[in-house]
């Protein structure tokens, strides 16, 4: 045992004139836990049924799958081993111990930047809180030609792709196949969402309405805010109805050039195994990415629609240079 320590203030240590306890309360009152937990209860997070069920124990896809593969990364660096009971994310998942006893300290796992799985020399900064979200929404395969340079690639799986949850990467702009084209790509970091919402921001956002908070369904009373708008859906401009346009014509012109095709057994569109032309390998792995992105552009609406706009280009020039 070491020395006695001089007393805290109601659960302080007393310096800064913080009293601890009432801080604590703040997040750790019952009512507001309550909250918390009914909120956390409407999230995609609280499921864990198909990523913990499948993935959750296996060492190799650490960190995301499962409350202690996330747990074991960031404390560790790595995962030790297969885990043999895996469980689902919940609150101490994200949220370690406190450093300190100021209001600001969510005790969060981790607020660095983001060094990408795919590729190393990419770091993404969405921003302090953001940043854990990119922890595990990024893509974890490099596009084909940064994969392996050449004329052309091998597809050697229908589950290839930027692996379900390339979030991060859409909003900070970066790790897509850039495909010259008539289109223009914005500089990575630019987007509006990164510089003035963040994933927080947005997902986050305790408006009510069955919306934000630690549901993380984003909040459409944010979106009002921030834009000044009174909408009724995430849909501003239109960008939704657009990218979702541009999305179903780049599928329809991949699956006219035998890039994909409709899985009856697995009741979705999937790639053809085989090799093929770069452009066209580079061009399903930005249709795929865009569609598990699942925003339908809003998260990054320039960078979204000069990815698809210029793959569709590309798509078409390649299909009217083969045509006989």
């Amino acid at each position: 045992m070491g020395p006695a320590g001089a007393d805290g203030a109601d659960g302080s240590d007393g310096t800064n004139g913080v009293d601890g306890n009432v801080t604590c309360l703040v997040c750790h009152s019952g009512t507001n836990m309550d909250q918390k937990q009914a909120e956390f209860a409407m999230s995609a997070h609280s499921v864990g049924a198909i990523a913990v069920d499948y993935a959750g124990g296996q060492a190799r896809c650490a960190p995301c799958h499962s409350h202690e593969q996330f747990v074991q990364t960031m404390t560790l660096g790595s995962v030790a081993g297969d885990i043999t009971n895996p469980s689902a994310w919940e609150c101490s998942t994200c949220h370690g111990i406190h450093k300190s006893f100021e209001g600001k300290d969510y005790a969060l796992r981790t607020t660095a930047p983001v060094v990408s799985k795919a590729v190393s020399s990419i770091t993404m900064d969405l921003g302090g809180h953001s940043n854990l979200c990119a922890t595990c929404h990024q893509t974890r395969t490099a596009e084909p030609n940064t994969a392996s340079p050449g004329e052309t690639f091998r597809i050697s799986n229908t589950h290839y792709g930027p692996h379900h949850g390339p979030q991060g990467n859409v909003v900070a702009g970066v790790g897509f196949a850039e495909i010259a084209g008539d289109v223009p790509y914005p500089a990575v970091g630019s987007n509006k969402h990164l510089e003035q919402a963040s994933c927080t921001g947005c997902h986050m956002a305790e408006f009510g309405n069955k919306q934000g908070g630690h549901s993380f369904i984003p909040s459409v009373a944010a979106c009002n805010e921030c834009h000044d708008a009174d909408l009724d859906d995430y849909n501003y401009g239109g960008v939704r109805t657009e990218v979702e346009g541009l999305l179903e014509e780049l599928r329809d012109e991949l699956i006219a050039l035998n890039v994909v095709f409709w899985d009856d057994a697995a009741g979705a569109y999937e790639p053809v195994v085989g090799t093929h032309p770069m452009v066209l390998a580079q061009s399903y792995f930005n249709w795929i990415g865009l569609e598990e992105d699942r925003s339908l552009g809003a998260h990054n609406p320039k960078y979204v629609k000069a990815l698809l706009l210029n793959t569709i280009q590309a798509v078409q020039e390649y299909a009217a240079a083969n045509s006989n």
